[in-house]
């Protein structure tokens, strides 16, 4: 038999630690084989003592490479014109991508075979071979970063009564079979890559922008950070009822509560964008990144209907009450806005998903000025000015001059505004 070097079969003199490197290429792409004893010019040379290198290379490929190798591999003595070669005999893993133990998920340490040679691999390719091994759903496949800590995340369980000892870990999904942490583990902790961004408008557009503020680490402490950031903008309106006083904030709490972690539990983390909330005089906006999963239309979810995009997220944010039933976050913002004229807006879009809150005082400051009378209008504007003038009244009416004399001399009349000064001097103020 001739030996050659092929994109299938590799020779080598004699073992030393690359022979690792070319059985993860090997497991990594369409499988081969490995002939110790055979020179790189295909001399055979033999090994010694064959049963003592069959026993290294088996240590070689179970402590040496993750995940676990054994099955996939075969080790074998060849006779060959009186001496004693190894052949090793790789197959294409269903775990890929596999790697070095010592070196872990980066290019350092995972190899493919390109023509005659085992090379690494990059990131992005590293990342499809997740995909391909463990499937489609993000937050179940195995993380790049492996080297992972959870100082905000182990507060937050043990806050909350829940274990996060390695055995629930493993029970929570956030470590799999073969013991890698899974992007559940990567979104809970302090490495977390994704970020949400808030921005602060004045008015109702984005011409005149305030400020922003980006938000990182576990999603555990994006929600706190994030729901206590908005707030500081949900201002309170109060009103008499008989002889109470009632408070009405911009936004129910529940409504951007659950638009929060609709937000975060429900995004496409494949893909590396922000979530956006943007913070308007009349509305917040949540944008999160990815549409609604695929067979679910905007009827369905408006209706309950539930099919969560990150299942282990959404069963750890169960688990830690911060959602108490799958299916009911939209429903509950439709509720927690019921008597109100304009209801939030839910818009999917191919790659995102808008959720709008409107300002409840903004709306209802509004419809009040729309049935409130002329005289009302002038007296709301006085409240909120030392003094006025008869254009000022002209503006906020609408009208002419003669209109505008005629309501202020009507409430001169009612005894509730005084006139100061003459000609252009003209003043109008509150009588105490």
């Amino acid at each position: 038999m001739d030996y050659r070097e092929s994109y299938t079969t590799e020779l080598k003199e004699v073992i030393n630690t690359d022979l690792k490197k070319e059985v993860i290429a090997f497991a990594n792409a369409d499988g081969g084989e490995i002939y110790v004893g055979v020179t790189k010019h295909g001399k055979v040379i033999g090994v010694e003592d064959v049963e003592f290198e069959m026993e290294r290379i088996s240590n070689m490929i179970r402590d040496g490479i993750k995940p676990d190798l054994t099955s996939f591999t075969s080790i074998n003595e060849i006779k060959h014109d009186g001496v004693t070669i190894i052949r090793v005999t790789v197959y294409r893993g269903s775990k890929r991508p596999y790697h070095l133990s010592d070196k872990g998920l980066k290019p350092s340490g995972v190899y493919v075979r390109h023509g005659v040679t085992s090379v690494p691999v990059s990131d992005e390719m590293i990342r499809q071979m997740i995909k391909d091994s463990d499937g489609t759903s993000f937050d179940k496949v195995r993380s790049i970063n492996q080297e992972l800590t959870f100082s905000y995340a182990e507060k937050y369980f043990r806050d909350s009564s829940v274990s996060f000892e390695e055995n629930n870990k493993r029970t929570l999904m956030l470590i799999n079979d073969d013991g890698y942490y899974t992007n559940a583990a990567l979104l809970l902790s302090d490495q977390c890559e994704h970020t949400i961004k808030c921005a602060v408008y004045n008015g109702t557009g984005k011409i005149n922008f305030q400020t922003r503020k980006e938000f990182a680490g576990s999603i555990l402490r994006q929600v706190d950070e994030v729901y206590e950031y908005i707030n500081l903008f949900n201002n309170k309106n109060s009103t008499i009822d008989n002889l109470k006083r009632v408070d009405h904030l911009d936004y129910p709490e529940y409504a951007i509560r659950e638009a929060l972690l609709n937000t975060i539990v429900h995004r496409d983390y494949d893909y590396s964008g922000s979530i956006l909330i943007n913070i308007f005089d009349d509305r917040i906006e949540f944008v999160s990144i990815g549409g609604l999963v695929k067979g679910l239309t905007l009827i369905d979810i408006m209706g309950g209907v539930s099919q969560t995009r990150n299942t282990i997220i959404a069963n750890i944010f169960y688990r830690l009450e911060l959602i108490e039933s799958y299916g009911a976050g939209i429903q509950r913002i439709i509720e927690s806005y019921q008597g109100n004229k304009i209801q939030p807006l839910f818009s999917p879009a191919p790659a995102s998903f808008l959720v709008v809150l409107p300002n409840q005082n903004y709306i209802v400051e509004n419809k009040r000025e729309e049935i409130l009378s002329n005289e009302d209008k002038v007296m709301n504007l006085l409240k909120r000015k030392d003094y006025i003038n008869r254009r000022d009244v002209e503006e906020i009416l609408g009208c002419s001059a003669f209109p505008a004399t005629k309501v202020l001399n009507t409430l001169i009349k009612q005894d509730k505004i005084l006139r100061i000064g003459s000609a252009r001097a003209t003043r109008y103020i509150l009588k105490n």
